[in-house]
């Protein structure tokens, strides 16, 4: 298979938009016609989340060229919300959508290497490449050290797939362990974007990305901009874009010239548009649209 960082540049330049949906169904904001009652079996919920799902990627798929599925909102409904989750990066794959596994796995040894062959690669069963989610890449956490990351990377090479390592995270708190210097002067997030960009460098492509990304927020846009200095060969994740406050310049600090290198991720501001009264609109789908439009145009 055309490896990841390959097949990301293909898809983010057919589309001519760097952007990401972010799937996080939560039951109590679906729309109207699909919020299941108070005292909905937990299958009537999953069957809801899962009818909203499928249909957030039939709004998107001809527009934008990956989705975010955030394991944790189906993980909540127990094992009826994780076969939702297997429908929905199933239908995702169908639709020619590259699909990120948002898990954050962070773990060493044969754990690792089980994380990495559950969720990275497509392909027959029994073949070597096989992954029963079938994710295209998978979000990880480093903290354990190089060696959580060794597994992951070679399940990458063997099956063509990606991961985007945590770097520099969207989150207020993230300063209290990331930002933290060390002995040779650099941050935490530094030293493992240098890591990272190790990595990617030597699996990049004819258009100079690799296959190993990282993450990093736009809500801090001058870490951003230093990240893709930083990593020249290395995809990133933009998480924070509009519900938590990043805007299109932010994140536009994370593109090189050609509108490539990096993938920007919005969840709520696009999936529960139809909250918002600019998007009010017959169909709540429509209003899904019109959102993820208004982004395309926002980042062009």
């Amino acid at each position: 298979m055309t490896p990841f960082g390959q097949r990301l540049a293909l898809a983010v330049t057919q589309k001519k938009n760097p952007v990401c949906v972010g799937i996080d169904p939560r039951a109590t904001s679906l729309p109207e016609l699909l919020r299941p009652n108070p005292s909905a079996s937990i299958e009537q919920i999953v069957q809801s989340v899962e009818t909203f799902c499928l249909a957030i990627i039939d709004a998107v798929a001809d527009l934008v060229p990956a989705v975010k599925p955030q394991a944790a909102f189906f993980e909540e409904l127990g094992p009826p919300g994780m076969v939702a989750l297997h429908k929905t990066v199933r239908y995702a794959n169908q639709r020619g959508l590259l699909v990120i596994m948002d898990a954050k796995r962070g773990d060493i040894g044969t754990t690792a290497a089980a994380y990495a062959n559950a969720y990275l690669g497509s392909g027959a069963p029994g073949s070597s490449a096989y992954s029963p989610w079938g994710a295209d890449a998978l979000t990880i956490n480093p903290y354990l050290g190089a060696d959580t990351l060794e597994p992951f990377t070679q399940r990458c090479a063997t099956s063509g797939s990606g991961i985007f390592v945590l770097v520099k995270t969207s989150n207020p708190g993230s300063s209290f362990f990331q930002d933290q210097r060390l002995e040779d002067g650099r941050t935490v997030s530094e030293k493992i974007a240098d890591y990272v960009e190790s990595l990617s460098y030597s699996t990049r492509g004819d258009l100079g990305y690799g296959d190993i990304g990282a993450v990093v927020g736009a809500t801090y846009p001058k870490e951003l901009q230093a990240m893709r200095q930083r990593m020249p060969s290395a995809w990133i994740l933009i998480p924070g874009y509009g519900a938590q406050g990043g805007s299109a310049q932010d994140v536009k600090l994370g593109l090189d010239s050609r509108g490539l290198g990096a993938i920007v991720n919005s969840s709520r501001g696009i999936i529960f548009a139809y909250e918002q009264p600019k998007y009010q609109a017959t169909q709540w789908t429509t209003s899904v649209r019109n959102a993820t439009l208004d982004m395309i145009e926002a980042l062009s």
